[in-house]
């Protein structure tokens, strides 16, 4: 009786395995979302201004998993008044396989948060809107710039964490 192959040749050795980043999990860590001046807040006159920054922090959970967190934090405001500010602590669990030793630093502080940021996003949008603004749609972040920024930064044996 014989073995079945899936293809392969009898007796070979097993293929090699490439890279491989496998989202284990997702969840909130942390969320604010504020409207301190409602419901004079819901109308206003004009367009407020809106900031946002975003950290990127990453934790070595065992030898090829890792948590990632992206934070975002945001306010709306209009001459005078608050309307809305939000923070959000958005993380993963990660294993990451098979990257060489050069390339974790990015694969963690770019894809990562590039999987995790929709999810953050539609948190926020979904939040603002049920405190009865307009959905806020974030702009997409070009987490390669923001890793780029971060190294740029960075003092010797610091560990890369990017910031906007």
């Amino acid at each position: 009786m014989s073995m079945p192959t899936n293809g392969g040749l009898p007796g070979a050795p097993p293929p090699q395995q490439g890279p491989q980043l496998m989202v284990l999990g997702q969840f909130i860590k942390d969320f604010s979302f504020e409207n301190p001046n409602a419901p004079r807040s819901l109308n206003p006159q004009q367009q407020p201004q809106i900031n946002v920054s975003i950290n990127v922090n990453a934790n070595p959970l065992a030898e090829s998993d890792i948590e990632v967190s992206i934070k975002l934090d945001g306010k709306a405001e209009i001459p005078g008044m608050v309307l809305f500010s939000f923070e959000l602590d958005y993380a993963g669990i990660f294993r990451i396989q098979g990257v060489p030793a050069e390339s974790m630093n990015p694969m963690v502080m770019i894809e990562c948060p590039r999987l995790l940021f929709p999810f953050a996003r539609e948190i926020i949008a979904t939040a603002v809107r049920n405190g009865g603004f307009p959905p806020l749609l974030l702009d997409p972040i070009d987490f390669v710039a923001l890793y780029q920024q971060r190294l740029a930064q960075m003092t010797p044996g610091e560990p890369p964490v990017a910031q906007a």
